[in-house]
């Protein structure tokens, strides 16, 4: 599933494929991944206008135009974006091409279509569809993160992961970061300590510098990351067995020895 480093990624695939190009021709191949537009309304939208600077809101993305709509992208668990040319064969699960002026296109390519595509006409249309989003991840400052964590009840894994509290981590970041950080993924998030949290946020501040910078959760061998989905998976700071359990419906992996109980 695409996490904040993936989509900062795909930001960046459409900031180097697309930013200050015309769009000439959009052609939706699949009406299933557009919400609340027809492909007609788009197309009349966006065809004519420019790219303009593209932003990212933990994993949603925001390919604004200059001067008019902004294309809102969530990739859900299989959403891609990426950058080719018109004359470029056309893959199974290509649902959108925006065919730019250059000899480039743009390609939303999403195999399960469980999110997809909005068009937002004015900042309170993205405000509104942005608005149970928390502080994204990797520009919280920490008085903000701490704040979030503190007031927050159930289990630490599942604080990380929702929305809602903190916009951007998914699953392999959150596993990644707790233990880094030394700490229980079902741990209660009000029960830490103000050391805890400061050293959760520093933790969580690096694994997404070096992710975003790898354009994924990389599978390290240093990482928990890298052998998460090891047959007997043990792990790669003390050498114990890695545990694995389900929190929220998600899988979880983590050190018995590394992440004791609070």
């Amino acid at each position: 599933m695409p996490e904040l480093p993936d989509v900062e990624g795909f930001r960046q695939v459409l900031e180097s494929c697309a930013k200050g190009r015309v769009i000439r021709r959009v052609d939706v191949r699949d009406a299933g991944v557009l919400h609340g537009v027809s492909a007609r309304r788009l197309r009349d939208a966006l065809e004519g206008r420019r790219f303009g600077t593209p932003e990212r809101h933990g994993k949603w993305l925001l390919a604004r135009t200059r001067a008019g709509p902004t294309l809102v992208l969530h990739f859900g668990m299989t959403g891609l974006l990426v950058c080719g040319h018109p004359d470029e064969a056309v893959e199974a699960h290509d649902r959108v091409l925006f065919t730019l002026r250059g000899n480039r296109q743009l390609r939303f390519r999403d195999q399960r279509k469980l999110q997809g595509i909005w068009l937002a006409g004015d900042d309170s249309d993205i405000d509104r569809l942005l608005e149970r989003q928390g502080p994204d991840a990797l520009a919280v400052e920490r008085a903000e993160f701490e704040a979030v964590l503190s007031s927050r009840r159930g289990h630490l894994k599942t604080a990380l992961t929702d929305q809602s509290v903190l916009a951007g981590l998914g699953n392999l970041l959150a596993d990644e970061i707790l233990w880094r950080a030394r700490l229980r993924p079902d741990r209660p998030a009000r029960d830490l300590t103000q050391a805890d949290r400061r050293r959760l946020y520093s933790q969580m501040r690096r694994t997404l510098r070096s992710s975003v910078t790898a354009g994924c959760v990389p599978p390290r061998d240093s990482w928990l990351t890298g052998h998460r989905d090891d047959p007997d998976p043990s792990c790669p700071r003390c050498g114990t067995g890695l545990r694995r359990t389900r929190m929220g419906g998600r899988g979880t992996v983590w050190c018995p020895h590394c992440q004791p109980g609070g």
